[in-house]
C-alpha cells in the first residue's frame, strides 16, 4: 500500500463532494483538519477505524481507498445481490413447483435474467 494513493484518493473523493477538508473532518466526528489534511497529503495514515468511516461514508471499499483495486466498490460489491433479497428470493420460490425435475434450473435461470435486466 502507498500513502501516495491513498492520498490521492481523499483528496479527489473529497473535492467531488464539493467539501471542504474543515466540513468532511467535521462530518468525520472528532477529527481535526490540520490532521485530516496529514492523511492528503500523504504524510500520515489514518487509523484503520477512521479509514472505514471514510469508506463507509463515500460508499467505496477501503480496497479501492489502499489502493488494491481500481474498482471503488471492490470485488464483492453487488455481488450476487439477488440472492440476498429475501423478497427476491421468496418470490422466486413461489413461481415454481419444488416437485419438479427442472425447479433448481428454472430458478437458476429466473435470476440470472433479474441480473442482467439490472445491468
Amino acid at each position: 500500500m502507498k500513502l501516495e494513493i491513498l492520498a490521492q484518493r481523499l483528496k479527489a473523493m473529497r473535492e467531488k463532494a464539493n467539501l471542504s477538508q474543515a466540513k468532511f473532518a467535521e462530518k468525520l466526528g472528532n477529527l481535526q483538519q490540520p490532521l485530516y489534511a496529514r492523511y492528503e497529503t500523504g504524510s500520515l495514515m489514518p487509523s484503520y477505524p477512521l479509514l472505514v468511516r471514510i469508506a463507509d461514508f463515500y460508499d467505496v471499499s477501503t480496497d479501492y481507498l489502499l489502493g488494491r483495486t481500481e474498482d471503488p466498490h471492490g470485488k464483492y460489491f453487488d455481488a450476487d445481490i439477488l440472492t440476498k433479497n429475501e423478497r427476491i428470493n421468496n418470490f422466486i420460490e413461489m413461481c415454481f413447483d419444488p416437485s419438479t425435475a427442472a425447479n433448481a434450473k428454472l430458478k437458476d435461470a429466473l435470476r440470472k435474467l433479474m441480473e442482467e435486466e439490472k445491468k
